[in-house]
């Protein structure tokens, strides 16, 4: 099969023709539809994320059961799934918890790159190529866990749901799941990619009054209010900071939601959040940055700072929720995708990304 892959940080990736194992026990081999393009997949090309090479990437993504291991109970062949990137045992005390991207069984071998048993299914010329998140989805078919599989109803369209393996669950979850954002309060997103929009989506959804976008693309800003700001912000122009106050009779916002994955924006999100209101660090930053809080004044503020690792989302309670609000109107999908390219322009599609005139790009297989 064909799969885009990353042998080295800071090199392109290239699309070779890479052998894919049978399912094992607990396993499901499927056909890739659709997979986003997300910023998470860049912090492994410039090195931002460290982890073992060669790689084929792409966490976010929908797709159709080919073929289930034995034990395989939650699908069969021929159900369009959206994959989660979290694969969980259900056992462990995370698990226990709700907080199944945490799974004490399966986080570690997300990182060292293999599937459950600490191996891979994938190899190029007979050497070992790793998974990301156990999925690796910028190929045409995939093995990944069992339970990193969510059925969808056949009438949602694959290239729309795979957003909600990633940018959407993320960004509505960080809202519904970690913030609980209460009707009338105010908002700010710092970034309004993928992420920052459907976190957008989720204030709106909660019923926040006042809800702020900060980004310095316009086209992103121009397409914010399409998905619930009724204000947006420049950073490039001015401080957000105080113009947040300056919309929020000088207290600052309820929520601050950063949806980069950079401390510096991080420490504005902080910032500008009111006393005994709440930050919210959705994006998931290089590991080597570190964030500076002053210990009195933090204290004295009131504010909680909070990460949200997925947004708090439980694949299997949350995602059919989220296709739910899709298909009653209330979530939009489709507006999110700006751009499909084959798998052949995968390094394109990052640069769509980084150019910031798009929301999400997609690598279509078959949507």
């Amino acid at each position: 099969m064909k799969a885009a892959v990353l042998h080295s940080p800071n090199t392109p990736l290239r699309v070779e023709e890479v052998s894919l194992d049978p399912p094992r026990s607990g396993e499901v081999l499927l056909r890739v539809a659709a997979s986003g393009v997300c910023r998470s997949d860049h912090h492994l090309i410039t090195g931002a994320t460290p982890h073992p090479m060669p790689v084929v990437c792409g966490h976010e993504a929908s797709g159709v059961v080919q073929k289930t291991g034995e034990g395989v109970t939650r699908v069969k062949p021929g159900d369009p799934v959206v994959l989660s990137w979290a694969p969980a045992c259900g056992a462990c005390f995370y698990c226990g918890r709700g907080l199944p991207a945490q799974c004490e069984a399966y986080l570690p071998q997300i990182w060292q790159g293999t599937l459950w048993d600490g191996s891979t299914r994938l190899s190029l010329d007979g050497a070992r190529v790793h998974h990301y998140s156990a999925l690796s989805t910028f190929a045409e078919q995939a093995v990944v866990p069992e339970s990193c599989c969510v059925p969808i109803p056949p009438d949602v369209p694959l290239g729309a749901a795979a957003l909600i393996g990633c940018a959407v669950a993320t960004g509505v979850g960080a809202v519904l799941n970690r913030a609980r954002v209460e009707q009338g309060s105010s908002v700010a997103v710092f970034g309004c990619g993928g992420v920052g929009t459907s976190i957008l989506q989720g204030a709106a959804l909660a019923g926040a009054s006042r809800i702020i976008a900060v980004d310095p693309s316009p086209r992103r800003r121009k397409s914010a209010g399409a998905f619930g700001a009724t204000e947006t912000l420049d950073p490039a122009e001015a401080d957000p900071v105080p113009a947040i106050r300056g919309l929020t009779q000088g207290r600052g916002a309820d929520y601050c939601f950063e949806a980069i994955g950079a401390a510096r924006v991080m420490q504005q999100a902080i910032e500008a959040t009111r006393r005994g209101g709440m930050a919210i660090l959705v994006g998931l930053g290089p590991s080597s940055e570190t964030l500076s809080l002053g210990a009195g004044s933090f204290t004295r503020s009131d504010r909680i700072v909070a990460g949200a690792y997925y947004g708090l989302c439980d694949p299997a309670r949350d995602m059919p929720r989220l296709i739910e609000l899709y298909r009653e109107g209330k979530l939009k999908l489709e507006e999110l995708v700006e751009r499909r390219r084959p798998l052949e322009e995968i390094n394109e599609a990052f640069d769509d990304m980084l150019s910031g005139e798009v929301l999400r790009t997609l690598i279509a297989f078959d949507t």
